[in-house]
């Protein structure tokens, strides 16, 4: 398998994209639809997407809070592009870099989200960005998870293992970031993001390996 960077990745791939992410992963047919129904209903209320992608979640939402005010970041110019141009009448504000440098202002959002993006980076990579998140927050308001989670430790492992032994196989950049699923664990997710300062973690639904965590800052 050769590695690919991220952003090239998806790239290369936007074409079919949405078809594929919609038909491809068990539940995706109701999970975008549940996930945007657990954001704010309240006209102009900011949230924060984070690896929007193509906006997926955001169609959802979009016909729920047609007047929220939506930031959303990602690596990926082209699917950057391909969301702008499916919303050009909505207050949606689009950043091409990467969720972990970004500079979120504090106590600014009253929702973030993020679906099938975060199952590629490390424990020490998230819960550096979930410190940020949490402080970006309002008091009281939740960060809404959708994503699919290692079944195992051992899984979770061999993920990250494997991931390592191609990287020096094809003799990879170590500062880079590759398109390679390394899920976590549920138990291991829900941990980092107690260590991030949220106060009530707990599962909202589960569709085979993908499950929709809530995160709530304490108000």
């Amino acid at each position: 398998m050769k590695l690919e960077e991220m952003s090239e990745f998806f790239t290369n791939r936007l074409d079919g994209y949405d078809e594929h992410m919609r038909t491809t992963i068990e539940g995706a047919s109701d999970f975008y639809a549940y996930t945007a129904a657990q954001l704010p209903a309240q006209p102009g209320a900011r949230v924060l997407d984070l690896g929007c992608g193509t906006g997926l979640e955001l169609e959802e939402y979009f016909r729920l809070n047609p007047e929220a005010d939506v930031t959303g970041i990602d690596l990926c110019k082209p699917m950057l592009d391909a969301l702008a141009a499916k919303f050009p009448d909505r207050k949606l504000h689009l950043r091409c870099e990467s969720y972990f440098d970004a500079e979120l202002s504090p106590d600014t959002y009253d929702a973030a989200v993020s679906v099938e993006s975060l199952h590629h980076f490390t424990a020490g990579k998230k819960r550096e960005l979930y410190r940020g998140l949490f402080g970006a927050l309002k008091k009281g308001r939740k960060f809404i998870l959708t994503d699919y989670f290692a079944e195992s430790e051992a899984l979770e492992k061999e993920y990250f293992e494997n991931l390592e032994a191609l990287k020096r196989e094809q003799q990879l950049d170590d500062g880079q970031f590759y398109h390679y699923d390394t899920p976590l664990t549920m138990e291991h997710e829900m941990e980092i993001l107690a260590e991030a300062g949220f106060s009530d973690v707990r599962i909202l639904q589960v569709w085979g390996t993908t499950c929709t965590v809530c995160a709530v800052k304490e108000a």
